[in-house]
């Protein structure tokens, strides 16, 4: 993918439209467009919310996401259905993915108003392996170790169990499976499902063409980059291709579209934001191919591609990204990958 011919990324910024600027007051909604309305959760983390959102239902409303499961996140889901549904209560949910952020209330929803949730099978099954330990903690570390991470680094970050099962307690033990191409039904509307790749295992954007919105979840954002990382059930993997491969979908939609992203605030510019996203990772693979002069980890690579100070829950998600990083370009047989005596995986050009 790596393209050469320019010196500096171009700056498409300037294409980015932000039509709802002011955020929504903590237990209260801004509708955005005719039964259509957004709140916010806090999260305890650096990124230090997460985007909800209500869509009119026949008798009732369907929530896209949850939220983490806090005692902070049910208070203020309380006070929204009281206040903010007119009377009317939930009759369905939709998760994008599995992340806790997304997923964690959803039990709490389900057992309160006995409702479905519509949720693609990989989603729910990797939320159940995460919750098991199949895909957990002492996994990370095993992948992490092999690529570097310090070693009191990689205690101090799986010291307190499973972050996951803290903010994720229950699951749901059933749910309505989503395919992409699947037309899920709201209201008078009809909201088709778009499946993307490398941020989590299958994850649901929800695109309604006849009120020109989409709901990206995590796959296209108006600020930050979307995390993509390698995870320990698949250490070889190319995430970071599969998610380039899948937000070109979004070049599809048309130009006006308004995007409702799970972080930051609604903006109109598709297009452009994918362009932005394939000249960032241009550039961060560019950095890496060049940082490999000598043999690297993924580790001694973190400085190189993030310039900030990285607390513990950061280097977690660092060293995904890193590990995707070094995948692609040694798929693309750009690197070689190399494990010597100490058994670490370090990547040379």
């Amino acid at each position: 993918m790596i393209d050469k011919t320019t010196k500096k990324s171009p700056d498409f910024s300037s294409e980015l439209e932000f039509p709802f600027p002011n955020l929504p007051t903590p237990g209260k909604t801004i509708e955005l467009a005719p039964e259509i309305r957004w709140l916010r959760m806090p999260l305890p983390f650096a990124l230090d919310h997460i985007n909800l959102w209500l869509i009119k239902d026949n008798n009732g409303w369907a929530a896209i996401d949850t939220g983490i499961s806090s005692d902070k996140t049910r208070d203020l889901w309380d006070k929204i259905l009281l206040n903010e549904l007119d009377g009317y209560p939930i009759t369905k949910m939709v998760v994008t993915h599995y992340h806790p952020d997304h997923l964690g209330n959803a039990s709490w929803l389900m057992d309160k108003f006995n409702i479905p949730l519509f949720m693609t099978l990989t989603e729910y099954l990797t939320a159940h392996a995460q919750h098991s330990g199949t895909a957990g903690n002492d996994q990370s570390k095993q992948l992490f170790a092999s690529h570097g991470l310090d070693k009191n680094l990689l205690n101090s970050m799986t010291a307190g169990g499973s972050a996951y099962k803290k903010i994720v307690p229950n699951l749901p033990n059933n749910m309505v499976r989503m395919i992409n191409g699947d037309l899920i039904s709201i209201g008078s509307n009809q909201w088709r499902v778009i499946v993307g790749y490398g941020h989590s295992p299958e994850h649901a954007s929800l695109h309604c063409e006849s009120l020109g919105i989409i709901i990206s979840g995590d796959m296209l954002l108006p600020k930050i980059s979307t995390n993509v990382s390698v995870w320990p059930i698949d250490p070889l993997g190319n995430p970071l291709k599969a998610f380039l491969s899948s937000i070109n979908e979004f070049k599809k939609l048309p130009e006006k579209t308004l995007i409702l992203p799970s972080h930051g605030i609604p903006f109109i510019g598709a297009h452009a934001r994918v362009k932005m996203l394939y000249a960032h990772h241009n550039d961060r693979l560019e950095e890496t191919v060049s940082a490999c002069d000598t043999p690297i980890t993924a580790y001694e690579l973190l400085p190189i591609m993030f310039k900030r100070k990285l607390d513990s829950h950061q280097i977690f998600f660092a060293m995904g990204e890193a590990i995707a990083h070094l995948n692609y370009l040694w798929h693309a047989k750009e690197l070689s990958r190399i494990t010597r005596n100490d058994q670490q995986i370090r990547f040379k050009n």
